[in-house]
């Protein structure tokens, strides 16, 4: 008998998992793993914030809960285990008498590092990894160049791209009962926040968007966007709003922990374009799952690069100040600077921002504060539901100008920011009720005087930083 190990990691879905597939038509029975790593649940970013945090441990919870129930349905079940994976599998795989550990592959150095460590404790036991790409909408052995010589810059990525590539299609979902476990294997159990030594994420909030995690919530996602509301037809029009559900697609979170595949909503997507028409909106949502790529393919071609102070491009940014009592500032939404603290107020009681706030809240630190952008990195690995490596730190490049830019010294006025994407000031007065009494034009630019004045009035803190060009 054939019995396989399916090591889930960062692709908690039944449909388009390749490494599932392959597991179920190779082997009589398949053992589907998910072990929690100490050095991620407890462990500790340089700056000294929890590495996943409380928003990304309740919404990996809930992933783990209905990816057993999507698997039980299956016949089969998930078994979870608390420790170091290089540990664990090997373990497991002598108790269950596997051949094979089925995974796929992940591109960073801590990943790699176990997946390294785990290759070579299999190999002292006779049994072989296999490995596969979840997380992708391209295949590397697709690409028209190898991956030390794709374009550092993203438009000639994806000009070289996107015309001669085409996306695979993604894999159907199992629906054939799979063959009982023929050994008694204790199935583990899903631990709750408290237990993992998490605070309740609940709060109470009705313009954030809840994100409920899971494959069976993340489908729902794809199909209320793209074919229940048909809000894809004008996601380019609105996709730098502030406030509310439906401005962007929400299906970030999902793909962070591959509760979606990337395929399966490209796929989507055309065949929404085959059925209603194709615009510029429909080709944006693709254009941003592009990106999604590109940042991971910058990630495994400069490596470590990417974590460093001095980016991809190996350069000193032009501020890099470690202060962490005005960086306590910016973290708990006390800058004085409203369009600023409503941002921030909506990642600490969410786990979530818009792309147009984490530009802006990133720069503001970067350019305004000047502070070392790896304190906000590292902030936002924590914080963020949707936290992925590649995407986060290949961001953070970009805005610290040490990663791949098309234009030097990129700078956003803050004030002129707000005006444009806040005229009302709805979005600060929803995040910041304490300024519901002010006049929306005295809350964008607080070194103006009669804004000054107001926000003095009902007490709001004093810009933490002075700003002499606003």
């Amino acid at each position: 008998m054939k019995r396989s190990i399916v090591w889930f990691r960062n692709d908690l879905r039944v449909h388009d998992n390749e490494a599932l597939v392959d597991a179920i038509k190779h082997s009589d029975e398949i053992v589907p793993v998910y072990i929690l790593d100490p050095r991620i649940i407890y462990g500790k970013t340089s700056f000294g914030f929890r590495k996943r945090g409380r928003f990304r441990a309740q919404f990996l919870i809930e992933a783990l809960t209905d990816l057993r129930s999507r698997l039980q349905a299956l016949n089969s079940n998930l078994y979870i285990r608390i420790g170091h994976p290089e540990d664990v599998i090997p373990q497991l795989a002598r108790a269950c008498r596997t051949h094979y550990v089925y995974c796929n592959r992940e591109r960073t150095q801590e990943e790699v590092d176990v997946q390294d460590a785990l290759e070579q404790k299999l190999w002292s036991i006779g049994q072989e990894m296999r490995y596969y790409r979840g997380k992708m909408l391209y295949y590397t052995a697709d690409l028209p160049f190898p991956i030390t010589h794709c374009p550092d810059q993203f438009t000639q990525f994806r000009k070289e791209v996107e015309k001669i590539v085409k996306v695979r299609l993604p894999h159907d979902a199992p629906i054939c009962k799979l063959d009982s476990l023929s050994i008694e294997l204790e199935e583990g159990d899903i631990p709750s926040l408290e237990e993992l030594d998490y605070k309740s994420s609940a709060s109470d909030y009705t313009q954030g968007h809840r994100f409920v995690g899971g494959e069976t919530a993340g489908l729902a996602e794809l199909n209320y966007y793209v074919w229940d509301s048909h809000l894809i037809k004008k996601y380019k029009e609105t996709r730098n709003g502030l406030l509310g559900r439906d401005y962007s697609s929400k299906f970030s979170a999902y793909l962070s922990l591959g509760c979606l595949s990337p395929k399966l909503v490209y796929n989507e997507i055309s065949k929404y374009e085959n059925e209603h028409g194709s615009n510029d909106s429909t080709y944006w949502l693709k254009f941003e799952l592009m990106w999604r790529d590109f940042f991971r393919f910058m990630g495994k071609k400069h490596g470590n690069s990417i974590f460093r102070l001095t980016g991809t491009r190996n350069i000193m940014p032009d501020f890099a100040n470690d202060n962490m009592t005005l960086f306590e500032k910016w973290k708990d939404a006390r800058t004085g600077i409203p369009f600023i603290d409503s941002n921030m107020r909506e990642l600490n009681t969410t786990g979530f921002m818009s792309n147009r706030g984490r530009q802006l809240v990133a720069s503001f630190l970067v350019k305004d504060m000047k502070l070392n952008w790896l304190m906000g990195a590292e902030y936002f690995e924590s914080m963020l539901v949707d936290y992925d490596p590649c995407s986060n730190y290949g961001n953070w490049n970009y805005v610290a100008g040490v990663g791949a830019d098309t234009r030097e010294d990129r700078y956003f006025m803050i004030p002129s920011q707000a005006r444009r994407y806040d005229p009302q000031a709805e979005y600060i007065k929803y995040w910041l009720p304490e300024l519901e009494t002010i006049a929306p034009e005295l809350l964008f630019n607080p070194f103006e005087q009669e804004a000054s004045l107001a926000l003095q009035q009902v007490d709001y803190t004093q810009p933490c930083v002075h700003i002499k060009n606003w």
